[in-house]
């Protein structure tokens, strides 16, 4: 019984052996995401009156070039609860080599044109929205936002992804 134990525990382990010199075991590390979408901020609070910016940068982790995004952008659960709470993007901005150059679609609208034409692989860019609170906005929220995007690169794949979440702004009473 010992034996015929030992010899099954030994085609399992010379089996395993094999697979794990050929290629074929698993792998214990993942694929990085074909595009992802990371959120910024400049500041992490502000107060009524002020603003601050929410920065979206897309970054192009696949061999062909992104030429089309797609992206939402929507305020938290939380964030809408908040009758007292009063804000708006009041610009866009994409950052290019030559400088940082006017964009349009601000809110929760199509986001994706204007990330400019394509994305080279292993390049990002980067659309800044200024969030602007109402002087009379309530204190003490958190305002947040999430995102979902799809991506579409010249090979004729996609990706999606979402929800991506901001990092969360704090309105504190002035």
């Amino acid at each position: 019984m010992r034996s015929t134990l030992m010899r099954r525990l030994g085609l399992t382990a010379a089996l395993a052996i094999v697979l794990a010199v050929f290629g074929l075991a698993p792998s214990a590390s993942a694929d990085p995401a074909p595009a992802e979408l990371a959120f910024t901020t400049d500041s992490a609070t502000t107060t009524p009156g002020g603003t601050v910016n929410l920065s979206m940068t897309i970054t192009n982790n696949r061999t062909y070039d992104i030429w089309f995004v797609y992206q939402t952008i929507d305020p938290t659960w939380l964030t809408t609860q908040r009758p007292d709470l009063k804000y708006g993007f009041t610009g866009c901005t994409l950052a290019t080599a030559a400088g940082n150059t006017p964009c349009s679609g601000t809110g929760p609208a199509n986001l994706g044109t204007n990330y400019g034409t394509t994305v080279p692989p292993g390049q990002s860019r980067t659309v800044t929205l200024t969030l602007q609170v109402a002087a009379d906005s309530g204190c003490n929220g958190n305002i947040g936002f999430y995102s979902y995007y799809y991506a579409e690169f010249s090979d004729s794949a996609n990706t999606s992804g979402g929800p991506v979440y901001t990092p969360e702004t704090r309105v504190l009473c002035a």
